[in-house]
């Protein structure tokens, strides 16, 4: 019996996916042969099973998949867990330093500064190389990040220097680095919104605006946004579809929801045009951009982008529909016709469903 294919070139989510298929499949069999469709002979049976079990083995000990429900189960349930206790311990540092901070000389402040997000990132290097789930890699990656942003800011505070826009840079690129490193998607989320808003604020910065206040001008989010997505097609071809779907994602909201302030207010706008031409601009651009991401998701079959699109057109057409009815229209008929939509809608998506095999 040959070997299976040799599973170094695989992801582990693409070994996890393979190992889904394969239940699938070992499923499916069974309900055939229950149904007297098909009927393996013993040794076919025998070759089958003997393959699968090595392929799987190999995967479980190369990559630790999910081999039952139940260790997926476990796995939600770890991600979970690693998520809060990195939180935990980034709070714990938070009100370590608070607490004894102003016992502390100058120098040893900033001893500790440096020395702490330096501590955690051998700790993620250590853990990562020990444990393949990087479950244990996760929580010091997330405390590294805290402690690189208390470094920055508290030394910012301690030499009395401006706040600045390019930090928001350097805890992006920090982020990005650590996820790019350890193949985690949680800090590469939190890269983009560094980034993506150190974009905008520097947007802002060369419109004359406070830097501080790039989130009430949302259309430097809204092309951080655009970066994002195009991204996440180099990563799709790069074969790095983890992160594609992450750039793919935060892309997406970043680019819809400015949308929905910019249809409804004109002054959250850069453009030098009238009030009323904004708005009709950003209706025609929200309405192409919720059908587009609507699209994109179900043609590449990312629930993710199709939910949010969804949510996003959902919420867009509340906002213009009490624009253009509530003052003259009675309540009920109101509400009675945002049923109506609301049905419309879900027999669209579902024949979308049935279409697209979603």
């Amino acid at each position: 019996m040959p070997d299976p294919e040799d599973s170094k070139a695989l992801t582990k989510e693409q070994a996890q996916a393979r190992v889904d298929l394969i239940r699938a499949f070992q499923r499916e069999l069974q309900h055939l042969e229950a149904d007297g469709v098909l009927r393996l002979a013993d040794a076919e049976r025998g070759r089958l099973a003997s393959y699968h079990d090595t392929l799987l083995d190999r995967l479980a000990r190369q990559f630790d998949v999910d081999r039952s429900d139940v260790q997926k189960q476990m796995s939600l349930g770890m991600r979970i867990t690693s998520f809060l206790g990195a939180l935990a311990f980034s709070v714990a540092c938070f009100l370590f330093f608070y607490r004894f901070w102003g016992d502390l000389s100058v120098p040893a402040q900033v001893g500790i500064l440096v020395a702490a997000p330096i501590a955690a990132t051998f700790g993620v290097e250590i853990a990562a190389r020990r444990e393949k789930t990087l479950y244990v890699a996760s929580i010091l990656v997330l405390v590294a990040f805290a402690c690189f942003v208390l470094n920055l800011s508290v030394l910012g505070a301690i030499f009395n220097i401006a706040p600045s826009p390019h930090v928001l840079l350097l805890w992006g690129v920090f982020a990005i680095t650590l996820a790019y490193a350890y193949g985690l998607q949680l800090p590469l989320l939190i890269g983009i919104a560094m980034i993506g808003s150190y974009l905008a604020a520097m947007m802002a910065t060369a419109a004359g605006i406070d830097w501080t206040a790039f989130a009430a001008r949302p259309e430097g989010v809204a092309l951080a946004g655009l970066l994002a997505l195009g991204i996440a097609t180099l990563e799709d071809r790069r074969g790095r579809t983890a992160f594609a779907r992450v750039y793919r994602l935060a892309g997406w909201v970043a680019v819809l929801f400015p949308l929905l302030l910019l249809a409804q207010n004109a002054a959250f706008s850069y453009l030098p045009l009238p009030v009323t031409a904004v708005r009709r601009l950003y209706d025609v651009v929200a309405v192409l951009g919720g059908a587009m991401a609507l699209w994109t998701g179900i043609r590449r079959r990312g629930l993710g982008v199709v939910n949010v699109a969804t949510l996003f057109l959902a919420v867009f057409l509340f906002l213009k529909l009490f624009d253009w009815w509530w003052d003259w229209m009675p309540r009920y008929l109101f509400f009675f016709l945002l049923g109506l939509l609301a049905l419309t809608a879900l027999v669209v998506l579902q024949r979308l469903r049935r279409r697209f095999g979603m």
